[in-house]
């Protein structure tokens, strides 16, 4: 079974014309999911790759309406989520965000700072709307914490490959935490954090795909490049990655 390639841009850097030129540049690159990042000055869950194109974003002027215009370019031709912090999603309006992800055919969302408890009050509403709320697993969950967490969950399980924060490049066994996941659901399981070409293939085995994030910032932010070079090497390292977690 093809496993998956998730990749996650940073909306709005270094604008949105770029991040949409950028995203359906990769969905015809081995991409099979889109993450638009929203950018948001306390990204807790990030490390300073990410945190830096975060900041260049609202420097340059970012809006969550910006997410809306990329969404509405992208979502037609490739799988999108958003992952966000709670404070944007909670400023914009929980039902604004989304009925706007509906419309624009949004699957799912990604918030890593609404534990799970608290999204309880959301559920129903993400239901309605027939958008997923994408659950988190940590390798410290036990087995009662992930039988409760992956209840219920859509689409896939965002497995953390690590406690800390992204693009950190520490290592744990993961084997015991996604057997354990997979005795109380079949939702596919997902690793990330620290995905990249030299990682991905050992983090590929025994889940059913991956999710990239700093490796693909880090070529953003490189200023040596043109626009143009750094989606081009963006989507020869997604192809890269995509063969690599398929061997």
């Amino acid at each position: 079974m093809d496993k998956k390639l998730v990749a996650y841009i940073t909306t709005g850097y270094p604008d949105k014309d770029f991040t949409i030129d950028l995203a359906l540049s990769l969905g015809e690159n081995g991409v099979d999911s889109l993450e638009l990042g929203i950018p948001f000055s306390d990204p807790v869950a990030d490390g300073p790759v990410i945190e830096a194109a975060n900041y260049i974003a609202l420097e340059n002027g970012f809006r969550f309406t910006d997410v809306l215009d990329v969404s509405r370019a992208v979502a037609p031709r490739v799988d999108t989520l958003w992952m966000g912090y709670f404070n944007p999603f909670y400023r914009f309006g929980m039902q604004n965000v989304l009925r706007e992800a509906n419309d624009l055919g949004v699957s799912g969302l990604i918030v890593p700072d609404l534990p799970y408890e608290e999204a309880q009050a959301y559920a129903a509403d993400f239901e309605r709307h027939g958008i997923a709320n994408i659950a988190f697993v940590a390798p410290t969950d036990g087995e009662a914490r992930i039988a409760e967490v992956v209840k219920g969950s859509e689409k896939f399980i965002y497995l953390v490959a690590y406690a800390g924060i992204t693009g950190a490049g520490k290592s744990e066994e993961l084997s015991g935490v996604v057997e354990a996941i997979r005795r109380h659901t079949a939702t596919p399981v997902y690793v990330g954090f620290g995905v990249n070409e030299q990682t991905a293939k050992a983090k590929a085995e025994g889940v059913d795909g991956v999710i990239v994030g700093s490796a693909f910032i880090n070529i953003l932010l490189r200023e040596d490049l043109s626009l143009s070079q750094k989606i081009r090497l963006c989507c020869s390292s997604a192809k890269t990655i995509k063969a690599l977690i398929n061997e």
